[in-house]
This record gives structure tokens, C-alpha cells and sequence, in this order.
């Protein structure tokens, strides 16, 4: 066999490894997780003083960041009155530590102060 037929045979192994390899990287992959939070807030104030600024610092240093939060808009059906929050983990475990972690604990009791809180996880899906 010539160099040249060589060559282009060891090419078309590489160029069939580099995509197997990329395949299964692919397969690896986790999708985002996103948390969802309904904060019915009786006290605003206290809970933009007290309970935002403990929380945010928490969410950033575990992982998590903020994708929308404010009064959701009604489409269609009655949209929850309560304030909605959506964040996004990286993965499951991810959420978790942060949720379990002694600085949310305590954020949430400072908060619990404000507001009642309904909060759930919902899994993004692979693109």
C-alpha cells in the first residue's frame, strides 16, 4: 500500500473515531434543570430587604441562575397570583446542594418571615 492510500485510510479512521467520540460526549450530557418557585409575599418590602439579597448570593454561589422573575401574565387559563421565579441548575444535584445547603436554610427562614413558598423542579430537555 502507498503512503498516499495510507494516508487517507488512517483519515477516515480518525475522522470515524472524532465522531464516535463526540456521539458519546453528547450522550453524557445532562439537560438544565429549572426551578420554579410561587412566592406569595405579604410583606415586599421586608422580603426585598431581607430575604432577596441572602437568597440571590446563594443561588449564584451554588450554580443556579435567574432566567425570569416578577407577576406572571395570564395567556391562557388563570395565571397563580402569587410572585413566579424561575431559575436554571445545570443538573439535578446541582439544585439540590444548593437547596440543602445551610445558606439557603437560612435564607428561607429570613424569608418564611415575608412569604409562603410553593417550589418545584422541572427537567429542560436535550437539544
Amino acid at each position: 500500500m502507498n503512503a498516499t492510500c495510507k494516508l487517507a485510510l488512517a483519515m477516515i479512521v480518525g475522522a470515524g473515531l472524532g465522531g464516535a467520540a463526540i456521539q458519546g460526549l453528547h450522550a453524557q450530557a445532562k439537560p438544565p434543570v429549572y426551578y420554579v418557585g410561587e412566592n406569595d409575599v405579604s410583606n415586599p418590602e421586608g422580603y426585598a430587604k431581607e430575604y432577596l439579597p441572602l437568597v440571590a448570593v446563594s443561588i449564584k454561589a451554588y450554580g443556579g441562575r435567574y432566567l425570569a422573575a416578577g407577576k406572571p401574565v395570564g395567556i391562557h387559563g388563570e395565571p397563580p397570583k402569587a410572585r413566579v421565579i424561575i431559575l436554571v441548575w445545570d443538573n439535578m444535584e446541582q439544585l439540590m446542594r444548593w437547596f440543602d445547603s445551610p445558606e439557603n436554610k437560612n435564607a428561607r427562614k429570613v424569608g418564611e418571615q415575608y412569604a409562603r413558598y410553593r417550589n418545584f423542579a422541572v427537567p429542560g430537555v436535550a437539544q
